[in-house]
């Protein structure tokens, strides 16, 4: 087997056993400005919105990371695909805002459509949303275990008016019904049943539609699209706030910390937007600027942790790795989605950082993971480990920065930051990371 590593933007073929890193900090300085990555999420929204319009306008600052090329190459191949009459394979690669975007347009789109994925992706259930669009006049199969991918779509016209959603599986069911909301006749009624994830995430896409000329009206348990056409928009995309929580955690982690973090802004449509207001509880100070965000360190004892993550999933583990580098207390709650992500975040975690000798417990209750509790560390972390990524950006991402507390950091499977934030190591190495 072989594969490919991407340092610094260049592909490196390497052999699929020797596909890992080792990172060194020998002086634990963290001092320089990055240029983060565009949203993935606010550009793969803009896609679709830009899509359902039929209409080519200019979408600037569009990031470049694998779900955002995977979602731009399958709208490309549908839109442009000249092989309507069989079924035509769609594959939606990792990327759960693909499969979960596409199942939705697709069932509009004249054709028949096969939309797959990997092998994760075809354990990643989709069955809420898939029902909710057949009871719109949605013609979806299972192709293999009911309630997950591969589907059989066979596009048409959608003529229900109001559906009921369980929102507290995955914001991406509600924004995926909401996208196409305004291409339905009589728009759409969303009725919100039960508690909601990941809220900030459905927010966020009703703002970008409004911004297109989206008409809806949103209460406490219901959301209303009414019908109508996207309108073109010159949009650019900012900076995305769950790429800068690996660098806040960098930062509590560092014995120093200067940075300045580009393209972010405090009007942000992103709910991670509160990593201002968490890292401060660890001795963080953010002063926003034109330029986007600078942090410095200061010093702050801390002995325990408390945070409820049901709003904001993707930055849970730098939270939770910056509590376990510190050997402090933690005890986080609202984590039962990070199951369901691109691997079992919760295993991994458990997994990989009781390699350091942090003791994480589950406590169960009704979603299964009521709340992960990290135990105090005793004594020193251990030199050298070595850790997997699990498939998991986040993951990798997260324990990167834990080689600020350990002579050095083995990390397999390096080039899946490709899904969210392609120059990481590039900007680790920006800032005196040595990385073999």
């Amino acid at each position: 087997m072989t594969g490919f590593v991407r340092l610094r933007r260049i592909l490196i073929f390497v052999p699929e056993e020797m596909k890992s890193i080792i990172i060194k900090k020998t002086d634990r300085i963290l001092n320089g400005q990055i240029d983060l990555p565009a949203s993935k999420s606010i550009s793969n929204r803009m896609l679709m919105i830009r899509a359902l319009s039929g209409l080519d306008f200019p979408i600037g600052n569009l990031s470049g990371a694998d779900d955002t090329l995977i979602l731009q190459k399958m709208l490309n191949l549908v839109l442009h695909n000249p092989f309507r009459r069989g079924v035509v394979e769609v594959d939606a690669g990792n990327a759960g805002t693909v499969m979960r975007f596409l199942s939705a347009y697709l069932s509009l789109q004249p054709g028949r459509w096969m939309l797959t994925g990997s092998e994760r992706m075809k354990q990643r259930p989709i069955g809420i949303l898939v029902e909710a669009l057949k009871s719109l006049g949605a013609s979806i199969e299972y192709l293999a275990k009911p309630g997950y991918p591969p589907l059989l779509i066979e596009g048409r016209s959608l003529t229900g008016r109001e559906v009921a959603i369980d929102p507290g599986v995955s914001s991406q069911f509600t924004t995926a019904l909401l996208l196409i909301a305004p291409r339905l006749p009589g728009g759409l009624v969303l009725q919100l049943k039960g508690k909601a994830v990941s809220t900030p995430y459905s927010d966020m896409t009703i703002r970008l539609m409004q911004s297109a000329g989206a008409k809806i009206k949103q209460g406490k348990t219901h959301i209303q699209v009414m019908p109508g056409n996207y309108h073109p928009v010159n949009y650019t995309v900012e900076s995305d706030w769950s790429a800068a929580a690996f660098w806040y955690e960098g930062a509590v982690l560092a014995e120093e910390a200067d940075l300045v973090l580009s393209g972010l802004r405090a009007d942000s449509l992103q709910g991670d937007v509160i990593l201002p207001e968490i890292f401060q509880n660890f001795g963080i100070r953010t002063e926003f600027l034109p330029s986007g965000v600078r942090l410095t360190k200061t010093r702050k004892k801390i002995d325990g942790f408390f945070f409820n993550f049901t709003r904001f999933p993707d930055i849970a583990q730098a939270v939770i790795a910056t509590c376990c580098g510190l050997g402090i207390r933690g005890r986080f709650e609202g984590v039962q989605s990070l199951r369901i992500k691109e691997t079992d975040r919760l295993k991994a975690m458990r997994n990989e950082f009781e390699k350091m000798g942090v003791q994480i417990s589950y406590q169960a209750g009704s979603d299964l993971v009521e709340a992960v509790e990290v135990l105090p560390r005793k004594g020193e972390f251990p030199l050298d480990p070595s850790v997997e990524s699990y498939g998991d950006h986040r993951t990798a991402m997260s324990l990167a920065m834990l080689a600020l507390r350990t002579n050095s950091m083995k990390i397999r499977n390096p080039d899946v930051v490709e899904k969210s934030y392609p120059d990481f190591w590039h900007h680790l190495r920006s800032m005196g990371f040595l990385i073999q």
